[in-house]
């Protein structure tokens, strides 16, 4: 049978096959992907985050018979991420072209980077992608307290950095 389009044939999971592990790890990609994407952009930059977050789902691939009854798989993939991470450990750079029009502060970039790895980490996914502090905690492995103790330190030296009045 042929998908719509030609794309090639349909595959159906059967249960108890490979078809029903690829199915199943499809849907957990889709599902997961974006967010644990985002999570490793926002620690790590965006190149070296997609690059980690490649390097997580490969591995999850792989591994998917022992991994796929984690309950906190995303979690787990994050810290998979952060350790292939480690090894080309570089400065995060958030770096924008002069000539780009700016829907945001401008200062925003380098006043994010002076941040603490794990300050940034909670404000961008947090004011950043809307997740919850209960989200951001269950991805990183802390206390959802240490993720808003981050956040809010994180918010006080970026207003502290571009010189934002808390008064207006």
């Amino acid at each position: 049978m042929q998908a719509a389009g030609g794309l090639g044939p349909v595959v159906r999971a059967v249960p108890g096959t490979a078809n029903d592990d690829r199915a199943a790890f499809e849907r957990f990609v889709k599902e997961t992907g974006p967010r644990l994407g985002r999570a490793l952009a926002a620690a790590y930059g965006f190149e070296d985050g997609r690059d980690a977050t490649a390097e997580a789902l490969a591995y999850a691939w792989e591994n998917w018979q022992k991994l796929r009854h984690i309950a906190n798989l995303p979690g787990y993939l994050f810290r998979v991420g952060q350790t292939h991470s480690r090894r080309r450990r570089q400065p995060v750079l958030f770096d924008i072209g002069g000539d780009a029009e700016y829907s945001f502060e401008p200062g925003l970039p380098k006043a994010l980077a002076a941040l603490s790895q794990r300050q940034r980490l909670a404000v961008v996914l947090v004011h950043g992608y809307g997740y919850t502090l209960r989200e951001v905690a269950e991805l990183t492995g802390i206390r959802p307290t240490t993720v808003q103790n981050h956040l809010s330190r994180g918010l006080l030296r970026l207003r502290s950095l571009l010189g934002v009045d808390d008064e207006n």
